[in-house]
């Protein structure tokens, strides 16, 4: 009897869990919510505007939980390693993360390789804006990949704690992207 309680309140424990982890955020179709910030690329602090980026192309937007933690600097490497990928496709990259600019800058040099700005989200606003907060800490961002659309709508939406499969993932969205805007 001890062990088939036990069983269902681990079980329970699990649903609880999971329960935490699934994240509702933004989908395919949703408007990307508008933000202006605090950016760094290079070391060198800026405005970004996403208004402003769209209208060159694509915006990649990637939440990350913190800077200079192993999967976010995995993650920062990643998405350095393919900006000319995604500039094939019109598309710009930014990582936002509740880090303040300070720690950005030093960010931006060393594990952006000044590839890509990163911004500065210190009071979470974009974060909840994007429904990226991290389950059981709402002030850090859970690592969230979007593809937005010249147009302000999200074309892909991807979450996954590991870093893995982020650029994989974003790029592949901009091709079927691109191609469906080719036939058009």
């Amino acid at each position: 009897m001890k062990r088939s309680l036990f069983a269902a309140a681990l079980a329970c424990a699990g649903l609880s869990l999971f329960a935490l982890t699934a994240q509702a955020t933004l989908k395919p179709g949703d408007h990307a919510p508008d933000f202006t910030t605090k950016a760094s690329l290079g070391g060198k602090t800026y405005t970004y505007a996403l208004a402003n980026e769209l209208k060159k192309g694509p915006v990649v937007v990637y939440f990350y939980p913190a800077a200079f933690t192993k999967g976010c600097t995995i993650e920062a490497h990643e998405f350095a390693e393919a900006v000319d990928e995604y500039r094939k496709y019109g598309a710009t990259v930014i990582g936002v993360s509740h880090d303040n600019i300070a720690t950005l800058t030093k960010f931006s040099v060393s594990e952006c390789r000044s590839k890509f700005p990163v911004a500065a989200d210190e009071d979470s606003r974009i974060i909840k804006a994007y429904d990226a907060s991290m389950p059981m800490h709402e002030a850090m961002a859970n690592r969230v990949s979007y593809v937005i659309a010249p147009d302000g709508t999200i074309l892909y939406e991807y979450t996954s704690l590991s870093p893995d499969k982020h650029v994989e993932n974003t790029l592949n969205a901009l091709k079927e992207w691109a191609a469906q805007h080719k036939q058009q």
